[in-house]
């Protein structure tokens, strides 16, 4: 969504958590953004990622449940995460990592299948981060087509601005 950013697109840094193959950084640059890094917790996938040309850097073995510590907190102005709750493999509390390493007023944006379990545990781990303080829902978009399959959730959150010393 164009509204959501600020700035131009050329000029906006985005982290694609557990991007797979590579699909979400092809739609990404098809839609005019340049600055795109990508991490995936297995070593073929991230290989292919990079074979598209269109990320920055892709770092592999990178594993959301742990936390991220090859990144620095606050640098990216949206952190995508597209299908990794979604099936089980992340616990929620990866959400507050992806967004530690979003700036203040940036988005992480994710995706959540309807019929999974995880959507539920993601809903709770939301309202948690959003009592904490963190983030914030600025959109979820039901029913959007997920991949072609089953009906997904979307999650708009924005990370808060908060004093460094307070976050996390």
């Amino acid at each position: 969504g164009r509204a959501y950013i600020g700035r131009d697109r050329a000029a906006t840094a985005i982290l694609d958590a557990g991007c797979g193959t590579g699909l979400v950084g092809i739609q990404l640059e098809h839609l005019g953004f340049r600055l795109i890094d990508g991490f995936d917790l297995s070593g073929a996938m991230a290989e292919m990622a990079r074979q598209t040309g269109v990320y920055r850097n892709v770092e592999d073995g990178i594993d959301l449940n742990r936390p991220l510590s090859d990144y620095s907190s606050a640098s990216y102005d949206v952190t995508v995460c597209c299908g990794v709750f979604t099936l089980g493999h992340v616990h929620p509390d990866g959400l507050r990592e992806l967004a530690r390493v979003t700036r203040p007023n940036g988005f992480v944006i994710a995706s959540t299948c309807k019929s999974s379990a995880g959507a539920m545990s993601f809903e709770v781990q939301v309202l948690s981060l959003q009592e904490a303080g963190v983030l914030t829902p600025a959109q979820c978009l039901n029913g959007g087509r997920f991949l072609g399959e089953e009906d997904a959730h979307y999650w708009v959150l924005r990370v808060l601005d908060k004093p460094a010393e307070l976050r996390l």
